[in-house]
């Protein structure tokens, strides 16, 4: 099997459109990788926790302690597209492109990359600190529920 050209943007706009899902890690890796299988399981937790908020209302404890699952998953897939698009090309091709054989040239990365690691940074911030925001408020409200149920 002769090995491909793996391109530093294309990885790091699929971990950036697609991360949750594990598209970078398939692109990366192919369709066997495990761990790009493994990504769809928080994901769909924490979507199955958004919809229990949207059905139930937010006072469901169950909603609450799977929405955290979505926002890290995201977060964390967000991070890959930063260091994807932060990796020297030096190390990229010799991680990902070492097949290649001299004939082969392989094109820097441009600005597509950089763009996607500024989205990617963006984005993982704004969830990742809504997450600790709502973890945050919900465990408090539940505390203080407690508090008052242990008070009466």
């Amino acid at each position: 099997m002769f090995p491909t050209y793996k391109s530093k943007t294309l990885a790091t706009w699929s971990a950036l459109l697609g991360g949750p899902v594990g598209l970078h890690r398939f692109y990366l890796y192919g369709l066997t990788d495990i761990w790009g299988w493994l990504h769809a399981i928080p994901t769909l937790l924490g979507l199955w926790g958004v919809g229990r908020a949207l059905d139930l209302g937010q006072d469901d404890t169950l909603s609450w302690l799977l929405i955290p699952i979505l926002g890290c998953i995201v977060a964390f897939t967000m991070l890959h597209a930063i260091v994807y698009g932060l990796m020297p090309d030096e190390k990229w091709n010799a991680r990902f492109n070492s097949g290649l054989t001299d004939d082969q040239t392989v094109a820097p990365s441009g600005w597509a990359a950089v763009i996607g690691v500024v989205l990617a940074l963006m984005i993982g911030a704004t969830v990742l600190m809504a997450t600790i925001a709502f973890s945050g408020q919900r465990y408090f409200e539940y505390q203080v529920q407690e508090g008052l149920k242990l008070s009466q």
